[in-house]
Formats: structure tokens, sequence, C-alpha cells
């Protein structure tokens, strides 16, 4: 046990050590801390480093999503809302179906097979383009239409995959039912995710101490996302449309004390 804690701390110590490096030298960082991570593979008798998948998308998902809605400008959303849905809808599933429609006819894959392929590469990661334009100095609004596809594209590809999943594993699919449950899960999770937002900004609003508030803050993003994970959604939604509200309405509902705080907790 002690040398996993030693070596996770050392791991800590390095990623802010690479962190501070390359804004001191203005490289992006998710693409040194890339380039870092594959270089400490060679290093010979480095144990590995194995997570659960439930850990990463239970534990460590529901928090970065809801930190990016919480950062997000609402307006800007608002107003780019057609091009972000766009993207991160119809990109993903044009994508998603392209590789499938390729797997199918050039690997002989079936299609719900090729549909699985797909929706784990269609969604882009924004991460590192959004560093790069961020240096660029782009236009605010490519910033705000590639952080806003970066919020909701996960989801698409989530939902779209479970559906590839279940139709692999019954070996039918129904494209009707597919939508209509489609639809009813990206309803399902924005109105669960705003409504328990606003919840929880009643209550915040309410209680007025900032430690409390600032636990609350911590609990929001997990009660999001695990019930609609739970009763067979993303959960993706949900935790951002959480974030999006408390970037709307916590202004006017939460103390600037506490949202002061709460800036050094979620950045």
């Amino acid at each position: 046990m002690l040398p996993t804690l030693i070596f996770v701390a050392v791991l800590l110590a390095v990623t802010a050590l690479v962190e501070a490096g390359s804004d001191r030298f203005k490289m992006p960082q998710s693409i040194v801390l890339v380039l870092t991570g594959v270089a400490l593979s060679f290093v010979p008798g480095l144990q590995p480093v194995a997570i659960e998948p439930d850990v990463v998308l239970l534990l460590l998902l529901p928090p970065i999503l809801y930190s990016a809605g919480v950062g997000m400008s609402w307006r800007g959303f608002r107003d780019n809302l057609r091009p972000i849905l766009l993207l991160a809808i119809g990109c993903v599933l044009f994508t998603a179906t392209a590789v499938a429609t390729a797997c199918h006819f050039l690997l002989g894959m079936p299609w719900a097979v090729g549909f699985v392929l797909g929706a784990v590469v269609a969604p882009p990661d924004a991460v590192a383009p959004m560093a790069i334009a961020r240096r660029l100095h782009m236009p605010q609004r490519v910033l705000t239409v590639l952080e806003g596809e970066g919020l909701v594209n996960d989801a698409t590809a989530l939902i779209l995959f479970s559906f590839a999943v279940d139709a692999v594993s019954s070996g039918t699919v129904s494209v009707p039912s597919a939508l209509g449950s489609f639809a009813t899960i990206v309803v399902g999770e924005l109105f669960w995710g705003a409504s328990l937002a606003w919840t929880v900004l009643r209550v915040r609003h309410w209680a007025r101490s900032p430690q409390s508030e600032i636990m609350l803050a911590l609990l929001t993003p997990f009660l999001a996302f695990w019930p609609p994970h739970a009763l067979g959604g993303s959960g993706v939604l949900a935790a951002v449309a959480a974030g999006l509200f408390v970037s709307w309405n916590g202004p006017r509902l939460i103390a600037p004390a506490t949202r002061l705080q709460g800036y050094f907790v979620w950045g």
C-alpha cells in the first residue's frame, strides 16, 4: 500500500511540475502531459497504473463535466446553440455512421459492431484544440462553439454506444425505437440536471453557509450524473445541464464570498 501511495504522490508532483513548466514556456498543457506520460511508460521498473473504468466514469467524469458547465458562459452557449448542436449531435452521428459504413463494406463487420466502433472514435477531444486556439487568439465565438461542442458530444457518443452494444447483444435494432429512446434520454437528462441545480441553488441560498454551500456544490455533479446513468442514460447531459444552470443563475443566488471560494474549487 505504501509504495502505491508514494508512487501516486510522485506522479502528482511530476504533474504539477509539468503543468508549471508548460505554462512557463507557453506550451499546451494537455499535449505536454500526454508526452510526459508516454515518456514515463518507457522508464524501466516503473509499476503500471490500472484504474477501473467505473472509477473514471462514476467518480472522475461527473465533476469534470460539471466544472466545464459552470465555467461556460450561459449567454455564449445560448447564442451559439445551433452550431454547437450541429457539431455535438450532427457531426458525431455523421462520423459514427461513416465509420460504421466503412467497417461494414470494407471489413465485413455487422452494422451494429461498426456503430460501436464509430461511437468510440466519433467524439473529438476539444482540450488540445482549445489550448492552441487560445494561444492563437482566435475569435471568442469560435472558442465558445468549440467549448460548447466539447460539453455535449460525449453524451451523444455514449448514448449511441449503449444503443449499438444493445443491438450487438440482441442481434436486432429498431431505428424508430432508438430515436425515441434517444429523445427521451436527452429531454429527461436536461430536465433532471436543471431541476436538481435549481433545488441545490435554492438550498444554498437558504443555508448562507460557505462550508455547507461548497459541500453541496461538490455533491451536485454526482447527484446529477449517477441517477440517469443508473437508469440507462449517459448522465453526461444531466451533469452539463446542472453546471450550465448554476452558471446562469448562480450569480444572483450565491453570495460573492461563496462564489470566490467556489472559484478555487472548480477553477
